[in-house]
């Protein structure tokens, strides 16, 4: 059992989901894997439970959900299921190849070997590092971020990225019940809460490379969501006492 644990969310995600598995188990590093899966009617788990039932037994690990429940609900649900168990380092991470799988020795280095509590892969800390994405998505999502800095005073660039690693202390003094973001905008929330409580943050310099198989999740709304509840996040703020670090 490694010390390490990616979930990785997923609805349909048939053409991406062997192939990152298989990236992620390549790696020098052990690093395990947790597939969460909304109940994708295109088959995903199934490839997910042939994979468990093969090669990958002691490392790879599925959770079916009904349906549809949202990012945050998913990550937290995997989040509790690594606190079960003894990882050390818990992982963010997309299906879609959006994040290479080669970044994650980098971001575990940066908690297990520098001593870091929360490493982000951050697409904004050295210029926009952003590979075929539209203007306007590009525009939209760093301005997100500009946003969330503005308003939150979080020394974070890349606000809204998916790609973290947490130490186990970190999670197991989140209070998941008061994580009030369901979709994307709950990346924001967790990042700042973490910044509340006192953990320390280093954002690792990566390159974000737009999915070439499936579908993307996105849409304006999720965008929507967090320019709305970023204000009320950070009031909220004000009057919350934080657990410490």
């Amino acid at each position: 059992m490694s010390d390490s644990i990616v979930i990785i969310p997923t609805y349909n995600e048939k053409e991406n989901i062997e192939k990152i598995i298989r990236a992620v188990m390549a790696l020098p590093k052990d690093f395990d894997i947790l597939v969460i899966d909304d109940n994708s009617p295109d088959g995903t788990a199934a490839i997910v439970k042939r994979l468990i039932g093969g090669e990958f037994a002691d490392r790879l690990f599925i959770m079916e959900r009904a349906g549809k429940l949202g990012l945050g609900t998913a990550y937290i649900a995997g989040f509790r299921w690594a606190l079960e168990r003894s990882y050390q380092y818990v992982f963010e991470m997309d299906a879609d190849f959006s994040h290479n799988p080669k970044d994650l020795p980098r971001l575990y280095a940066a908690c297990a070997e520098e001593g870091f509590d929360v490493a982000v892969g951050s697409r904004y800390i050295s210029g926009i590092n952003v590979v075929d994405w539209p203007l306007g998505r590009i525009l939209m999502s760093y301005g997100a971020s500009l946003y969330v800095r503005l308003i939150t005073g979080i020394g974070v660039h890349d606000t809204t990225a998916g790609f973290v690693c947490y130490r186990r202390r970190v999670l197991e003094k989140m209070e998941f019940e008061k994580i009030r973001f369901k979709g994307y905008a709950f990346q924001i929330e967790m990042k700042y809460t973490a910044h509340k409580m006192g953990f320390k943050i280093k954002e690792v310099g990566v390159v974000f490379v737009n999915r070439k198989d499936g579908a993307s999740k996105m849409s304006g709304g999720i965008f929507s969501e967090a320019l709305i509840g970023v204000i009320r996040m950070r009031w909220d703020g004000f009057f919350r006492k934080y657990p410490k670090a």
